[in-house]
Parts: C-alpha cells; sequence; structure tokens
C-alpha cells in the first residue's frame, strides 16, 4: 500500500466516522498544503477558516515552539503571563470588558449561552432567539441553537429555551420576543449555511431592538470573526457592538482555542463555580493566538483581506456569465461563496483533482476561506482553477446519462 492508502486505512480502523475524509495532508506552507503521495494543493478552505495566517507561519511556529519548552499548562487555579495578554489584545480590540477562554467555537458558544442566562435567571428570562439557516455547533445546546433540522435528527429531545426567527428578517425576530427571551444570537455571515451576509439594517434593527426590549445582542465570530471579513470581528462591518460575541477557529492558526468576549455589563457575571474550562487560556494557546495577532497587524492582513476578496469575488463574478449553473457570487472580505444553482458537491470534487481545496456547503454552494495573507497570484490561479473546472463539469452535464 501507498503511505495515502496505509493512513486512510488505519483511520477507518480505529478513528469513529464522524467525517468522510478525503485525502491525506503531511506538510504545509502558507496557502499550499501538500498530500501524502507528493502533490501539492491551493488550499482555500484554511482548515475552515482557522489558518488565518496560512500553514506553518514563521512566527507563530516560534511561539509555540519557545512557549512549548517553556511552560504549556498550569490549569485556571494559577496564573499565566499570556492569558491576561490575550484577554487584553481581544477586549482592547472589541468591546473593552472581559473574556473567557475554552477549546472550541461550539464550547464558546456554550458558554456564552450559559452566560445570557445567568444574566437573566433573576428575570426569569432564558430563553434564546437564533436564526433559521444558522450553525452555532455540536453539543445538545448549540445543535438546539443551530437554525437547522438536519444537524438535529437523531437527537431529540433537544433542550428547551431556543426558538428561531428568519435571518435579515427584523420583523420575524420581533415576533419571536416574550418575556422569556433573554438574548438574540446571530453571525454576522452564515458560513454553514452558504455565506449569506447579513443586511446592515438587519443588524443595525437587532441592536436597536435589544435595547428596546433589555435582552442581550449575542454574535457567533467563530467563522466570520477574526479578519476573515477585513474587520477583527464580523460585527464591526456593521458598526455596531454586540454584549458578548464567540471566537475560536482562526484564533491561535491551528492550535485548539475558543473565547467569550463580553462587554463590561457582562464581564462579571460568571463567578467562581458558574463556568470552568480545564484547558482553556493555557499559555500555549495564548501564546499560538498572540502571535497570530501579532501578524496580522504586522503584515496588514486585515486590508488584504478586503483588497484580497474584492478580487476573488470580482474575478468569480465573470464566471455568472459564462456558466449557465452558476447563479451569484457573495461574501464579505475573504469568506466567498460560489452559488450554483443545483448540488455542487461533484464541483468541489474537480476543484480538488485539479488543485484547489474548498467545501460544497449548504447543497448549492462552493464556499472559499482562503487564509488572510493570500496573495493575488495565488488568487488568479484560484479563478483559474475554477474556470477550468466549471468548464469540466459542464462538459460532464452535458453527456448522456447511461
Amino acid at each position: 500500500m501507498s503511505t495515502s492508502e496505509e493512513i486512510i486505512a488505519l483511520h477507518k480502523q480505529f478513528v469513529m466516522p464522524t467525517y468522510a475524509p478525503g485525502l491525506v495532508f503531511v506538510k504545509g506552507k502558507g496557502a499550499k498544503v501538500w498530500d501524502a503521495d507528493g502533490k501539492e494543493y491551493l488550499d482555500f478552505l484554511a482548515g475552515i477558516a482557522v489558518l488565518s495566517v496560512g500553514h506553518c507561519h514563521p512566527k507563530v511556529v516560534k511561539a509555540i515552539k519557545t512557549q512549548a519548552a517553556t511552560l504549556m499548562h498550569v490549569s485556571n487555579l494559577y496564573y499565566n503571563e499570556n492569558q491576561p495578554k490575550l484577554a487584553q489584545a481581544l477586549s482592547t480590540r472589541s468591546l473593552n470588558g472581559k473574556c473567557f477562554f475554552c477549546n472550541s467555537g461550539a464550547e464558546a458558544n456554550e458558554g456564552m449561552i450559559k452566560l445570557a442566562r445567568l444574566w437573566g435567571h433573576a428575570q426569569g428570562k432564558y430563553e434564546v432567539i437564533s436564526m433559521t439557516n444558522s450553525f452555532h455547533g455540536r453539543t445538545l445546546a448549540t445543535l438546539t441553537a443551530t437554525g437547522q433540522t438536519k444537524y438535529q435528527k437523531g437527537f431529540e429531545p433537544l433542550p428547551a429555551g431556543f426558538v428561531y426567527a428568519e435571518y435579515n428578517n427584523l420583523e420575524s425576530v420581533r415576533a419571536a420576543i416574550n418575556e422569556k427571551t433573554v438574548a438574540v444570537l446571530v453571525e454576522a455571515v452564515q458560513g454553514e449555511g452558504g455565506i449569506v451576509p447579513a443586511l446592515p439594517e438587519f443588524m443595525l434593527g437587532l441592536r436597536s431592538l435589544c435595547n428596546e426590549k433589555n435582552i442581550l445582542l449575542l454574535c457567533d465570530e467563530v467563522q466570520c470573526g477574526f479578519g476573515r471579513t477585513g474587520h477583527w470581528f464580523g460585527f464591526q462591518e456593521f458598526g455596531i457592538q454586540p454584549d458578548a460575541f464567540s471566537l475560536a477557529k482562526g484564533l491561535a492558526n491551528g492550535f485548539p482555542i475558543g473565547a467569550i468576549v463580553a462587554a463590561p455589563k457582562l464581564s462579571d457575571i460568571f463567578q467562581p463555580g458558574n463556568h470552568a474550562s480545564t484547558f482553556g487560556g493555557n499559555p500555549l494557546a495564548c501564546a499560538a493566538a498572540l502571535a497570530t495577532i501579532e501578524t496580522i497587524e504586522e503584515e496588514k492582513l486585515l486590508e488584504n483581506a478586503t483588497a484580497m476578496g474584492d478580487l476573488f469575488r470580482q474575478k468569480l463574478k465573470k464566471l455568472v456569465k459564462k456558466y449557465p449553473f452558476i447563479k451569484d457570487v457573495r461574501g464579505i472580505g475573504l469568506m466567498v461563496g460560489l452559488v450554483g444553482d443545483r448540488p455542487v458537491k461533484p464541483l468541489e470534487v474537480i476543484l480538488r483533482e485539479k488543485g484547489l481545496i474548498s467545501i460544497a456547503t449548504h447543497d448549492t454552494v462552493i464556499r472559499f476561506l482562503p487564509p488572510l495573507n493570500v496573495k493575488a497570484s495565488q488568487v488568479r490561479q484560484a479563478v483559474k482553477i475554477v474556470d477550468e473546472a466549471c468548464a469540466q463539469w459542464q462538459t460532464t452535464m452535458s453527456q448522456p446519462q447511461n
């Protein structure tokens, strides 16, 4: 067997089949990745919006190596110097409040829901309004908050305390509010939902509505946060501030970490015993996150995300006129969706075969999430591959079926 075949066989024997992996990757650098057989790919998925500054960025690698040789873990029973530095870096770039650290996006959202419920407990408020087409995680609570029934099947009965409103429909949210409502949970761009940006009037309206009703506005920034939209956080595109938001994915460029960032009104709601995470905010994860923040600033990657996202969408939009099965191109910054008029999984496969990594999302959307330091030449190369793949797919579709 080849190296790939050996790894795949071992995986199938010992790893639960919660995913259906397509390739065996063994090395990465920047926006490129190589499989076990030596084939090179342009990675426009970046670990699903995780590799903010690309594979194996020297600054992040150095920070991890140095910290791993110094102090990796002490638990939150003790202080470590990196955790408050990271909390300061996140808070001063957003809400000027305080942070809680965990290990993943689902944990961050779960914790944010708990924070909201604790805030509303004395008022008898506990119900969270989330959006149809949303995605918030795989724990039972975040799965229930996720407004897509396909993820919930088989896990019933689901926890109580969640209702759904229509994304980008302010009146739908208003109609869902009652005396039990504690918060509205929303993504500035729905990632798993097919790269659907919020409308400015919707986000502005949500902030005003939550103020009016004395309920919390919570933003899930797990995928759309941390520079991906050309802002540090997706909600900043709309000039608003939530009461709290969640982070994970791109925060430490591949090292697992999640965070809740809260405004001052929620900063001291959690007290000892209310919430915890053994590994949350450990020195190693925080060192990786701090190095990632420094890299984004030093290399001006927020500006690059905006410029490269504009270039990418501009080039892709030419394919809408060229191929009748491509309906639209949408997104903000380096969250880009190529929208088809049919299931696009076959197109994802062709793209991969031609050396471009992407993912089919919400059935009819090819989702692109390249590193924030992607180069213009790589964007043009990706568009060329997409063009070639669309041409091949069109040819395949025109062939008679047996």
